[in-house]
């Protein structure tokens, strides 16, 4: 297959009169006082239910009528651990059912939104909670178990499934994780009014076998209320919003759009778009791409630097950054996502509509069906589509030859499809 992604970094500094100027940024830069990524021990588990082989014995249910559901889990393998804690693979024994199970320390000093945020969520692309409980280890710390279900690959994998294979990602496929990662977007910003504020290709779960894309890891997500502030060393680094770089407080959730930007270039590329070392090192990287930013795209991010003063970077054509072979649609929607404006970058329901309406019927088969908009509707706007432009061409005939008027029984079959047409997008929006 041919290689299909993003120029070397290399590239980006022998244009001329572009060296010099980003040579100099990260020493501009050091009175910036940008905060770096701090050290973080990822939180020990000594055991108590994470060993293979393990049984763990809880009860669900009691609650509202229900009777208490004695339900025993074995420990298989780690799948993934890190700051928060650690998940595992684990079997039901009354189901044979393999879940994932998240094990969290619950610290007194830092307040945990997960569970709450989680017990909202019910969404196709959107990984779901099937129960909890805690537990205690032999120190007396209290662990929350998140009990998920299992979805065996993630996107970080994907990705490095197609660099071993020396391959690009076929469009394909980053057409189907873009359009689900987006609906995932649109639904928690939309309907539940949180934002994730940690996208990144590892907390996207893929099913192989169905290629149905899942967000998950909810323990950083939080419901952003105008005029309060929030901490602005969130997200990791690769993916991180500049306005958060930039140490805004008052931010929104064009920091999720900004991060699924940075996947979507990740899957057309193979690798991160933005791979800096530090925290600034990250906005050196953003700049030799997207150019200085205006004062006023400063306002947008962080109106307290303003006055600071960059060496000036001229942005490098999206065009000269994707090779050739891209389609131009795709680097036009990642030049639409990654703009140093919040405001300007576009919503994921935006995302969300134009890829629907832009996917073949050759992807659209791809798709679980629980992820698309029904082939009746899809056919139902094409039709109301077709009739208003031929009642546009025969109008522009009429009125051009002085015929009669467009009989009344005409005007009242577009006006029902219209509706139609408006009835079922306002719908699929809803339902997003």
């Amino acid at each position: 297959m041919a290689s299909v992604g993003v120029a070397p970094t290399a590239c980006l500094r022998e244009s001329s009169g572009h060296t010099a100027g980003v040579d100099r940024l990260p020493e501009e830069m050091n009175d910036m006082k940008i905060r770096d990524d701090k050290e973080m021990e990822a939180t020990v588990v000594d055991g108590n239910g994470t060993e293979t082989g393990h049984i763990i014995v809880t009860t669900i249910g009691g609650r509202n009528g229900q009777p208490k559901q004695t339900i025993s889990y074995m420990a298989e393998r780690i799948v993934g651990q890190g700051s928060f804690g650690v998940v595992f693979q684990a079997k039901c024994l009354e189901t044979g059912e393999t879940v994932a199970i998240k094990k969290v320390l619950q610290d007194k000093r830092y307040k945990n939104r997960e569970l709450q945020t989680m017990r909202l969520l019910d969404h196709p692309n959107v990984v779901a909670l099937k129960h909890c409980f805690f537990s205690t280890t032999e120190k007396d710390e209290l662990y929350l178990n998140l009990v998920l279900e299992y979805v065996p690959e993630t996107v970080h994998r994907v990705i490095k499934h197609f660099n071993k294979l020396n391959q690009r990602m076929p469009m394909i496929y980053v057409k189907l994780y873009a359009y689900q990662i987006f609906r995932s977007l649109s639904y928690i910003h939309r309907t539940i009014g949180v934002c994730h504020r940690d996208i990144k290709p590892q907390n996207l779960l893929v099913n192989p076998h169905t290629h149905q894309v899942k967000l998950c890891d909810f323990g950083s997500a939080k419901v952003l209320v105008k005029g309060e502030p929030n901490i602005s060393y969130i997200c990791s680094r690769y993916y991180r919003a500049p306005e958060l770089i930039f140490g805004a407080t008052e931010y929104t959730t064009a920091i999720d759009i900004w991060s699924a930007g940075c996947v979507v270039a990740e899957l057309m590329h193979g690798k991160p778009l933005f791979p800096g070392d530090s925290g600034v090192d990250q906005l050196v990287e953003i700049i030799k791409v997207l150019g200085t930013p205006t004062r006023e795209e400063i306002k947008c991010m962080n109106p307290n630097y303003t006055e600071f003063k960059f060496p000036q970077i001229k942005a490098h054509p999206w065009h000269k950054i994707f090779t050739k072979r891209m389609p131009p649609e795709a680097v036009d929607l990642v030049s639409r996502l990654l703009q140093y404006s919040p405001n300007l970058r576009c919503t994921a329901i935006v995302v969300v509509l134009a890829s629907r309406l832009s996917l073949s019927p050759s992807v659209r088969c791809l798709f679980h069906p629980s992820l698309l908009l029904s082939l009746s509707s899809l056919k139902l706007v094409a039709v109301v589509v077709e009739a208003r432009h031929r009642h546009r061409r025969r109008r522009s005939s009429l009125l051009s030859s002085s015929s009669s008027s467009i009989p009344r029984s005409c005007l009242v079959i577009l006006a029902v499809i219209f509706f139609l047409f408006v009835f079922v997008v306002v719908f699929e929006m809803l339902i997003c």
